[in-house]
């Protein structure tokens, strides 16, 4: 069954938190000096269960749900994380079961998550130079451990991986080509993301936003590109192909050309909170219905109801002079509920 926001966008996507916790201090999600040493994470108790992850995604598939994606923080720290893949995996309606990760961890876990039933992967990776990867990422995991995490996953049989990579002018923009020829030696699709106003504590600027034109500008240049029609309507990604057929890339323009009008997407803290926006200010806490004991039938109206009065469209205000400034409403962090 289908459900429409106010704006007529159907449901279709869910991104699923597992853990708010990261061996990474990425600058533009989680920077050092707010998730410092003292920063109070969840308890485990406050986590959401497999079991009960599992109820509201299939709750989820009743409402129109068709593509899954596990994120975090960094999903592979939440222990036992093939398990509930498994039990995603066999759920009907989940026709696209995939997972986001910064690779850390990879090497040892892509052969099991592909047995457990895992569709894609898609690896955050900012640069493929060493000292501006570790000045992104802020953290001690070199970036050699994860292109091992790359290879490993090429061998467990994923044959779809995309590169996530975060574009913030003056940091990492100058590599913008090498990353693309990675991408394209190795049979990767690369997405870049203009650098976002998530939450509150990254400190983003208009001025450090590269705009999606740009980098295909840049990339088009030396590499020809020609554009490819969306897969599907709401598709994030903006598709463009290499003339000579070695593969494609990916533009995410949220801030120079926002999709809010086609957006489908839900997002699920760790604790259960359902976000609507990847910009929202609060959720609506579906864990306290569940292990209050409710059914599936009302945990499906719960859903539906809060869908049904959608009508976020942030990207699309987001010319408004407090944006533009970053400051105005607190806005949840991503590390919280994922990108």
């Amino acid at each position: 069954m289908a459900m429409v926001d106010t704006r007529g966008r159907a449901l279709r996507d869910l991104r699923v938190s597992v853990t708010d916790r990261c061996n990474f201090r990425c600058t533009y999600c989680m920077p050092r000096e707010v998730f410092g040493s003292d920063f109070v994470f969840l308890e485990r108790q406050e986590l959401l269960t497999f079991e009960e992850i599992t109820r509201v995604v299939g709750a989820f598939t009743r409402c129109g749900v068709r593509k899954v994606r596990l994120t975090g923080g960094e999903p592979l720290l939440r222990r036992g994380l093939e398990r509930l893949v498994a039990s995603l995996a066999v759920l009907d309606g989940v026709e696209d079961l995939a997972l986001t990760t910064n690779g850390s961890l990879l090497a040892g876990k892509a052969a099991t998550l592909r047995a457990a039933g895992l569709h894609r992967l898609t690896v955050s990776l900012d640069s493929v130079d060493d000292p501006v990867f570790a000045a992104m990422s802020d953290t001690t995991v070199g970036l050699a451990r994860v292109l091992d995490g790359l290879t490993a996953a090429t061998r467990a049989g994923f044959d779809d991986i995309k590169l996530n990579a975060v574009v913030r002018r003056g940091v990492n923009d100058d590599g913008i080509l090498d990353l693309a020829r990675f991408g394209r030696e190795h049979g990767y699709t690369v997405r870049f993301i203009e650098y976002m106003d998530v939450g509150t504590t990254n400190g983003w600027r208009m001025d450090e936003v590269v705009p999606a034109a740009e980098i295909i500008r840049r990339i088009n240049a030396e590499l020809p590109l020609e554009p490819v029609e969306a897969a599907y309507l709401g598709e994030v990604a903006q598709r463009w192909r290499y003339r000579d057929g070695t593969g494609e890339i990916g533009v995410v323009a949220s801030v120079t050309q926002a999709f809010c009008s086609t957006c489908t997407r839900a997002r699920l803290s760790a604790v259960g909170e359902l976000y609507t926006c990847l910009f929202a200010s609060t959720g609506t806490d579906l864990r306290a219905l569940l292990r209050g004991g409710i059914d599936d039938d009302g945990l499906v109206a719960a859903i539906g109801g809060r869908w049904a009065v959608r009508d976020d469209r942030y990207s699309a205000l987001r010319a408004s002079a407090t944006s533009q400034s970053g400051e105005g409403p607190r806005k949840v962090e991503m590390s919280y509920i994922g990108g």
